[in-house]
């Protein structure tokens, strides 16, 4: 049974005090017309879920039932713990000045989370020196907080000027049961909006999933000589890594693979201003290095006002095996010798893409040898752990390239990604994963 606060009745002839009282909100404890009148409250308060609705039907009802002359609706804001007024309402229901109530009253309820009455604020000793209530004039007082599984949602505050005595025991105990009504609907209300708002989030972002998995490549460029096996995983529904492969007029093919620095939507908004900025510029005849330093200097601006930056190795396979490489404070690939059987680390060059103009990128030229393999790849896949936190690491990369470099292109990225999964041990992935697979068969 809820405990419930009331200040006693005081006329100028009684000596102000204050006494504890316990009025039950509890249906059973209503007259016949109270009842009534709960249940018309309840189908009104609950008649809509529309937020603002839910609000103004909140205080109506409140302000029907108690004959205020002014009511308040406030509504708890958890993350700066303040109370905002929503709703202010006069007699006529019109909306009022949203300040002048009993702050001290207020202030009360919300800490204590109980109801309060007071039939003649200004004789009670209880709040004396609350300047709005002197400044008002204000007699009866009730004010009740709005629960939610113990949460205070927020908090009901009527009163009246006219005369002393206005709200009773009965007063109480309904406007305390239209509280926890009002805090329910708005509630619901509260929640069903966060629904609506979060699968509107949801259909946009499989939206942008979808646009930035047109963005890559849809068809491989089929040539003589090189086999490709490409593979993107989003850590969340966009991602920042990304990777391209596109035939020039010569025959030469162009890759790309890339990291930006951040997660999620702002970061595939920059990697798809990064990718349109390298292939424009690896289709104007430059050579390698101009290609990733025009792409730098044109992603100054954005890199300076969004705080992000992209790390980006390019490369370019000539028919014959000769290829050019550029790194933009990437990671270097895995490149396996097949006549040596051995794999060793591409060199580490440049900076990352958005930082400095002027990049000091510099080209290296390797020719390829029948059975040679590239393997390029983001840090989410050498950095990604199993459930003792260790990184999977460049060395274990390197390893099952050697093991797998017999294979097609297709079967060392299936063994690679089979390898990754059987040390993560189910343990999942916190970045974006992109590799591909360049191996040469001449």
């Amino acid at each position: 049974m809820k405990q419930f606060r009331r200040i006693s009745h005081l006329t100028q002839a009684s000596i102000p005090r204050t006494n504890a009282v316990t009025p039950d909100s509890s249906p059973e404890n209503l007259n016949e017309s109270h009842l009534r009148t709960l249940y018309q409250i309840a189908q009104w308060i609950n008649s809509s879920l529309e937020f603002n609705q839910s609000l103004n039907n909140a205080i109506d009802a409140v302000m029907h039932v108690t004959r205020a002359e002014r009511g308040f609706l406030m509504v708890h804001d958890e993350a700066a713990n303040t109370l905002r007024v929503l709703v202010a309402r006069g007699i006529d229901g019109a909306t009022i000045e949203r300040e002048g109530y009993s702050t001290t009253i207020v202030n009360q309820v919300v800490q204590e989370r109980e109801p309060i009455l007071t039939n003649n604020a200004q004789l009670d000793k209880a709040f004396t020196g609350s300047e709005s209530i002197i400044m008002h004039k204000l007699r009866a007082i009730l004010c009740t907080p709005m629960m939610v599984q113990n949460r205070l949602i927020g908090v009901v505050y009527v009163d009246t000027a006219m005369k002393a005595g206005m709200f009773g025991p009965n007063d109480m105990s309904l406007v305390s049961a239209v509280s926890g009504l009002a805090a329910q609907a708005i509630e619901n209300a509260r929640l069903y909006h966060v629904a609506l708002e979060k699968g509107r989030l949801e259909r946009e972002l499989q939206m942008a999933r979808e646009i930035q998995r047109n963005l890559l490549p849809q068809e491989l460029p089929q040539v003589t000589g090189y086999q490709l096996a490409p593979w993107w995983e989003a850590a969340r529904e966009v991602a920042g890594d990304f990777y391209d492969i596109f035939q020039q007029v010569d025959g030469t093919i162009s890759t790309v693979i890339a990291d930006v620095s951040d997660k999620g939507a702002p970061a595939a908004l920059f990697m798809a201003v990064a990718r349109t900025l390298m292939r424009s510029h690896a289709h104007l005849d430059v050579s390698a290095e101009d290609i990733v330093r025009r792409t730098n200097d044109l992603l100054l601006p954005d890199a300076d006002q969004s705080g992000m930056f992209v790390t980006l190795y390019y490369s370019e396979f000539a028919p014959d095996g000769h290829s050019v490489h550029v790194n933009g404070g990437h990671n270097p690939p895995i490149y396996y010798r097949a006549n040596e059987a051995q794999c060793e680390l591409m060199p580490i060059g440049g900076r990352a893409l958005g930082w400095f103009p002027d990049n000091p990128v510099q080209a290296v030229a390797v020719t390829l040898g029948v059975g040679d393999v590239m393997v390029f790849y983001t840090d989410g896949l050498t950095e990604i752990e199993n459930p003792e936190a260790e990184p999977y690491g460049e060395a274990r990369l390197a390893q099952i390239v050697q093991r797998s470099a017999n294979g097609t292109a297709d079967d060392i990225r299936d063994m690679i990604l089979h390898d990754v999964a059987t040390f993560c041990q189910g343990n999942p992935p916190f970045d974006d994963m992109t590799m591909l697979v360049v191996k040469y068969v001449g």
